[in-house]
């Protein structure tokens, strides 16, 4: 059948975008996308020995944006789940982002909320301007937080010096006084019930959207014309890198099994700043709350080649998308939206609201 719609990949962005068409204004979509299925990288699944895992690292659902969690909640239940973080400095487990329970285990205190409000301004580099990643943690913790807890997972992660990346890298991570030891505070913290897969599938269940998968936007570019595009992939290869790569950060995970152990660490995810080439390891039945004999864990190491998860936030870089930025306004008929198209750091709430966004626009 004709299409009045071709959208260029099946994650969160491209996703939501053919729900909104197909159902809203009952347009006909063909979603594609490269990988073997849907759902980007909140892909899940169950792995050989019956766990269900989170096949690209974990992918935990938080926004305070009421809308992006009630249209969700159109295609799936939740699970309550707050994440917590762990950082392992010398051997030891402190709660992470640090709160006034890292400062009392870390130096042996007793500090209350304003003693820990005291020991921060004490310690603190101020930095004025605040301009860089190193600039944000110095001028909020000081040297030595910064180089127990940021410096060296920063190094690992992307590659770089906190000095070499805007502030904004640094500016996601909270630091907090009192004993909050959730990794987010939104108002909104839940996992798909049965899973982001699940998920995907209700919101591609209808007559309209036709999904094919393994596919290249370039082949299906070449079958013919279509009345509009909505491409999510990198906006640098749609312009066959006319003006340069733009530099991404990737991933490789190593996924592993543990028969008979039921819980392999405290909570969720556990950084390790200063050991090992893995930055985190990640136990999946934390996140999901399944039962199961055994265990299966992720440990991620980031790298510079392979599939582009992170846009690196340095101040070239983004100059370098504007001018493909530039570009993209011009391209009639295709919209442009989601991480690796509008090169930003989004959440997948914020992948989400940008394509409702996205959708508002186009159906008028």
């Amino acid at each position: 059948m004709p299409f009045d719609y071709l959208i260029v990949g099946a994650g969160f962005a491209g996703s939501v975008l053919a729900e909104r068409l197909a159902r809203v204004a009952d347009k006909r979509v063909l979603l594609i996308d490269k990988r073997s299925h849907i759902g980007g990288n909140a892909y899940d699944h169950y792995d050989e020995s019956g766990v269900q895992v989170h096949r690209y690292g974990p992918h935990i659902f938080h926004t305070n944006a009421r809308e992006v969690f009630d249209y969700l909640s159109r295609f799936t239940e939740w699970r309550p789940y707050e994440h917590r973080v762990r950082g392992v400095v010398e051997g030891q487990e402190y709660p992470f982002p640090i709160n006034r329970d890292t400062l009392n285990q870390l130096y042996g205190l007793e500090l209350d909320e304003a003693g820990a409000a005291a020991f921060f301004e004490r310690v603190r580099e101020p930095r004025d301007p605040v301009r860089t990643s190193e600039d944000v943690v110095l001028n909020s913790v000081g040297r030595d937080l910064y180089e127990k807890f940021f410096l060296h997972y920063t190094r690992k992660q992307w590659g770089l010096d906190p000095s070499e990346l805007k502030a904004g890298v640094a500016a996601r991570i909270p630091v907090r006084t009192d004993t909050d030891d959730r990794y987010f505070t939104d108002t909104f913290q839940a996992m798909p019930q049965h899973g982001y897969t699940r998920m995907f599938e209700a919101m591609l269940d209808h007559p309209n959207i036709r999904v094919e998968l393994g596919v290249d936007f370039e082949d299906v570019r070449r079958r013919g014309t279509f009345a509009h595009t909505v491409y999510t992939g990198p906006i640098d290869a749609y312009f066959a890198h006319c003006h340069g790569r733009l530099p991404y950060r990737s991933l490789r995970f190593e996924h592993e099994h543990l028969p008979d152990t039921l819980r392999y660490q405290s909570v969720g995810t556990v950084n390790y700043p200063n050991d090992h080439a893995y930055t985190r390891i990640t136990e999946f039945k934390h996140l999901t709350g399944q039962q199961h004999a055994g265990t299966s864990i992720v440990r991620e190491y980031p790298q510079a080649d392979g599939d582009p998860y992170y846009p690196v936030p340095r101040t070239e870089n983004e100059l370098l998308f504007k001018r493909y930025e530039a570009m993209a306004e011009k391209e009639s008929g295709v919209t442009f939206v989601g991480r690796l198209a509008q090169y930003r750091y989004y959440n997948m709430d914020q992948v989400a609201a940008a394509a409702l966004v996205a959708a508002r626009r186009l159906l008028g």
